[in-house]
């Protein structure tokens, strides 16, 4: 039995904990907060609640493959699992709304409806081509542990996930570029290019590749967790210590140890050493800092009922923002029938390019915009406000530690490499990586994935290339 630290309790990290202590390996836990999740975090307030993080589950088969790998009661004994439909809305402020139905089925009718004849034979054949990189790219990408340097990516000795066989590699280099010549109604474009950003994604620096996110969504849908994504993320938690994983919240790790080439610990911030055999870190603090974008939430408390109808899921187009409106009919979310909760969020440069979020007034004034964007798409949630809260990059940064509060984008193929995350494994033997900020990038789904990769390559080996 090998002992094993994990660095980091969030989604991923405990993806990997799982499996390695189903496997029989001894396993702890090493976390600097004071609770499991990571970005998967929940606030509450006069008996409203509110997903502070990821709201919906996409590719929810991940986490399913999780728990029977691990247990014997499945995620549907652990956690009600239901998908959203209408999978999405959109609204514009000229008064244009469509509704995409969960699934294949109506969505071309809906898209023609909303933008005229032709909208829908042209979303689905860019999708079709999607669902063509989508399964050229999928095991390589998404099943398979990396272990190529990111210098040796970077430095023209090839490209481990090219965007192959021309699907979408012949196109514009960005997905803001594919969307706008091959959708062309702007509307229509800005389904594609709002849903890339509600991954955290720029869509002017996103390859064309990035559409599969769109295929995924539309083919595989969307699901919510009763009681909130607090609630799978509780399930994985509770699966963690059925296993025998051994959790040591407010504990955080300083860096990782060696002793003859390979890794042979973790040293705490405290000084204190724990020695292992193996070490999976799952936390930022190791390799460069992560790029990428922020997310700014707003989350409103809203007196009256839910209105009969409403879509769980808006994505409101206006004043050069997407904004994300998440509306769950969940009453564990609010005091009563006579209320309603509601988050909204937007995707917000980072660094030089964001807003310095510590200056007074910077959050009112995001706020500001995110509610009139929404008043503008007809949502009119500002009258019914009884209060709301911010929560801005320096939000994220404390409670995921990631630097600048980045939001890590799920991994994309082609580009040099350019658009993947850190590798599996990590600089020494015995150390490994897991979580958003490593191989294949940031998304629940992704996150969950990292952590059986690198399962895989402690109990199987360095020459395991994933579950066939």
């Amino acid at each position: 039995m090998s002992r094993i630290v994990v660095v980091g309790a969030g989604m991923g990290a405990m993806a990997v904990a799982a499996r390695l202590a189903r496997a029989g390996h001894r396993v702890t836990v090493l976390e600097r907060s004071g609770t499991h999740g990571g970005a998967v975090g929940r606030a509450e307030r006069d008996g409203f609640a509110f997903d502070t993080g990821p709201g919906l589950l996409y590719f929810p088969a991940v986490w399913r493959d999780l728990f029977i790998k691990t247990g014997r009661v499945e995620l549907a004994g652990c956690v009600d699992l239901a998908r959203v439909d209408p999978a999405v809305e959109h609204r514009f402020t000229d008064g244009t709304a469509v509704r995409l139905p969960a699934g294949l089925g109506g969505v071309r009718q809906a898209l023609d409806a909303a933008f005229g004849g032709g909208a829908g034979a042209r979303w689905a054949e860019l999708l079709g081509r999607a669902r063509e990189t989508w399964e050229a790219t999928r095991r390589p990408l998404m099943e398979e542990p990396l272990t190529t340097p990111v210098s040796a990516r970077l430095t023209g000795e090839g490209d481990p996930y090219p965007a192959r066989r021309g699907v979408l590699r012949r196109r514009p280099a960005t997905l803001a570029a594919l969307a706008a010549q091959e959708l062309r109604d702007p509307r229509l474009a800005a389904l594609l290019t709002g849903l890339v950003q509600d991954y955290g994604c720029d869509p002017e620096r996103v390859p064309p590749s990035a559409a599969v996110l769109a295929y995924i969504e539309q083919t595989f849908g969307t699901w919510y967790p009763a009681g909130g994504m607090r609630a799978l993320a509780d399930a994985v938690h509770r699966r963690c210590l059925d296993r025998g994983v051994e959790f040591a919240f407010g504990t955080a790790a300083a860096r990782l140890l060696s002793r003859d080439g390979r890794a042979a610990g973790v040293e705490l911030a405290d000084g204190r050493r724990l020695p292992a055999d193996s070490v999976v870190w799952s936390a930022a603090g190791v390799g460069a800092p992560p790029s990428g974008s922020s997310r700014f939430t707003l989350l409103l408390a809203l007196r009256g009922a839910r209105p009969a109808g409403t879509p769980h899921r808006t994505l409101a187009h206006a004043d050069g923002l997407t904004v994300s409106v998440l509306r769950p009919d969940d009453p564990a979310l609010r005091p009563d029938a006579e209320h309603e909760t509601a988050v909204l969020s937007a995707r917000v440069p980072t660094g030089t390019d964001g807003p310095d979020w510590s200056a007074p007034a910077v959050a009112a004034r995001w706020a500001e915009r995110l509610l009139s964007a929404a008043d503008a798409a007809g949502l009119a949630l500002r009258e019914r406000a009884l209060w709301h809260e911010a929560r801005t990059p320096l939000d994220i940064e404390r409670q995921t530690g990631v630097p600048g509060g980045v939001v890590p984008p799920p991994a994309f193929a082609g580009g040099g490499g350019a658009h993947l995350a850190a590798a599996t494994t990590g600089r020494l033997p015995g150390a490994y990586r897991a979580g958003a900020l490593a191989h294949p990038g940031g998304g629940l789904a992704n996150a969950g994935m990292s952590g059986a990769l690198a399962a895989g390559l402690i109990t199987e080996g360095p020459d395991w290339r994933g579950s066939s």
